[in-house]
């Protein structure tokens, strides 16, 4: 895993690799985003057009399954940037993007999920801090991934060479008989706001849910899902169209490996019914969930654990 990439032939394709990019992992990806993403919105438009239902009709189930996806999201893709980088030597520029990409998404599916549940969030500052982290952590691998990214794109990489030969000085430009793909200045600018929107998003976040005085509550909620989902939708686009299982690839791959559901593949989809135990639990009474806290209620009258 660390040995140190081979830059010295450009070979003519590369290896699938369904553990990154296989129809299983995008499949469970987006299907668990867009759950987590309908529960969100779910719960913010309740709380906007029935602010008074929140008492009523706490939504604990909801709330449940909605954390539950959400951090399964942000693990996994902290899960996946790690392994990604880990294997930097070996893996391809194609894979690489897609993990960046499955990552992006996983962000904004955590964000909008803080939108939610902000309010449950603050009862408890061992939650808030441990989210607080784990977005941090999200933001440092998704940053490193953009600068790799970047550099690869400023010199014209080889799509099936590894990622570690971007940083070698003539490996990437190609060979002799090989064109150099450089990257126009559409794609430097579309990687750089991707960047530096991962860097203001982690700040608003850090202060909607650090905030002890939020002003524009409301408003905040609807614009920000509705920036979430618009993040969420173009990462996912993006995904699937470039993905050799249900579009076409910016490299020739050796096989189509990526097109099978395998069992890991299949595991990813069974992981998402783990959380519906939760909900047996709760409804059967062997978990109780904490109804969650009015959105006007300061934080002054919140419960610190």
């Amino acid at each position: 895993m660390f040995s140190p990439p081979n830059c010295t032939i450009i070979p003519s394709s590369a290896p699938s690799d369904a553990g990154i990019a296989g129809a299983g992992v995008l499949i469970s990806s987006s299907l668990t985003a867009t759950i987590a993403l309908l529960l969100s919105a779910s719960l913010i438009l309740q709380s906007t057009l029935f602010p008074h239902s929140t008492t009523s009709r706490p939504s604990t189930i909801r709330r449940k399954l909605l954390a539950s996806y959400s951090d399964q999201q942000i693990l996994i893709g902290i899960t996946l940037q790690s392994l990604g980088l880990a294997r930097s030597s070996h893996i391809i520029p194609y894979h690489f993007f897609i993990i960046w990409m499955l990552s992006l998404l996983s962000m904004a599916t955590h964000n909008a999920t803080l939108l939610a549940l902000v309010q449950d969030f603050k009862r408890d500052w061992v939650l808030r801090w441990m989210r607080q982290g784990l977005m941090f952590v999200n933001l440092a691998l998704s940053c490193v991934y953009g600068v790799v990214v970047l550099e690869g794109k400023r010199k014209g990489w080889a799509g099936t060479l590894p990622v570690g030969c971007i940083w070698a000085a003539n490996s990437v430009s190609g060979v002799e008989g090989e064109e150099k793909k450089v990257a126009g200045g559409l794609d430097y600018v579309g990687t750089i706001v991707t960047i530096a929107g991962n860097v203001v998003v982690f700040g608003l976040a850090t202060w909607y849910l650090q905030s002890r005085r939020q002003k524009w509550y409301r408003i905040v909620q609807l614009v920000g899902m509705l920036l979430m989902m618009g993040i969420a939708v173009g990462a996912a686009v993006r995904v699937f169209l470039l993905s050799q299982a249900f579009g076409k690839p910016d490299v020739q791959l050796s096989d189509e490996g990526e097109k099978q559901l395998g069992f890991g593949s299949l595991l990813g989809l069974l992981m998402m019914a783990l959380p519906i135990i939760s909900i047996i639990e709760i409804k059967r009474g062997d978990i109780v969930v904490a109804p969650p806290l009015r959105d006007d209620v300061s934080d002054d009258e919140k419960p610190l654990v």
